[in-house]
């Protein structure tokens, strides 16, 4: 069996080709059990392990295991840790053990930008990065890989970390660090969360007409990155199903408020790249894309990954 350090992963998983992979696999399918969701108390407060399996029918099989621990970030270390297992599947022999947590936010930020792909005005040009983690880098490139960036503008509850993310972007974008998230909302293209906030961030009254907001960060019930009325406002996108239901904490806590109903999202990602519903109505509708992550996004990945480096072997 393979051991793929996370430079192998980062190095196998071009912005482009990550991308039409997963349109690949949303459209063709795969069997993806719910995820096991175990929260577990610690010392310094609660962690969360996420077991996530999937399998194509005829194919490769594969399962992930991450530890989340936001209060990682009181020590300068990733909040998302683990290790992804691809197993081939004629006979379910072990393939390659793959660093997780470089997987994982490839993964997530180009789900996103697939979804950006789809949705998104085909002119955006302003993008807002709501958050300063590990993401924030990720989101910003898989998104200048499917439309046509020039703008960045970055905000985080610490304005020294974010002044450090647009520094590093600098020479590829106008790049600053926001001071006013109201302000920086009104002027993007696309607003993309990634935080773990339990709070609103965003707030519909500021959308402008044409706006795609990408929600990553809330991956639970008791987590929120928007208003309720980010919701009643735009056309809802999902990734799956069964994760909005069961974890979308923007999605969840709208609801409970009496603003939104799960009848009223528009697709998730499988009807969108199918053809089966459509997309954005116009190019003044507001557009929002809220991910709780998939198993057969990492599945997606860690193939691409594997075939990659066979490929080069």
């Amino acid at each position: 069996m393979r051991i793929v350090t996370a430079a192998e992963v980062a190095g196998a998983l071009p912005w482009p080709a990550l991308v039409e992979r997963l349109a690949l696999t949303f459209r063709e399918g795969v069997e993806s059990p719910p995820r096991h969701h175990h929260a577990m108390q610690r010392p310094d407060g609660e962690a969360t392990m996420l077991l996530m399996p999937a399998w194509e029918r005829a194919g490769y099989i594969g399962v992930k295991m991450v530890n989340v621990f936001p209060q990682n970030a009181d020590h300068g270390l990733p909040a998302i840790a683990g290790v992804y297992l691809l197993s081939e599947g004629v006979h379910g022999r072990p393939l390659a053990c793959l660093d997780g947590s470089e997987l994982t936010r490839r993964r997530t930020a180009a789900a996103s930008a697939l979804a950006a792909r789809e949705l998104a005005r085909k002119d955006a040009e302003t993008l807002l990065v709501v958050g300063t983690g590990k993401l924030a880098p990720m989101v910003i490139e898989a998104h200048a890989a499917v439309r046509p960036i020039k703008r960045v503008l970055v905000w985080g509850r610490n304005p020294e970390k974010a002044r450090r993310v647009a520094a590093d972007y600098a020479d590829r974008f106008d790049c600053e660090a926001a001071e006013s998230l109201e302000t920086a909302a009104r002027e993007a293209d696309i607003i993309s969360c990634v935080t773990l906030s339990s709070e609103p961030l965003i707030r519909g009254d500021w959308l402008t007409p044409g706006t795609h907001l990408d929600l990553i960060g809330a991956f639970r019930p008791s987590m929120r990155e928007t208003d309720a009325e980010c919701l009643r406002r735009g056309e809802v996108f999902v990734d799956t199903y069964a994760g909005a239901q069961g974890e979308a904490g923007d999605i969840l806590q709208a609801i409970d408020e009496g603003t939104f109903s799960f009848d009223d999202i528009s697709a998730d990602l499988a009807e969108l790249l199918r053809g089966e519903k459509p997309g954005r109505s116009s190019a003044e509708a507001i557009t929002v894309f809220k991910s709780v992550g998939a198993s057969l996004e990492d599945l997606a990945a860690a193939i691409e990954v594997w075939e990659q480096l066979e490929s080069h072997a």
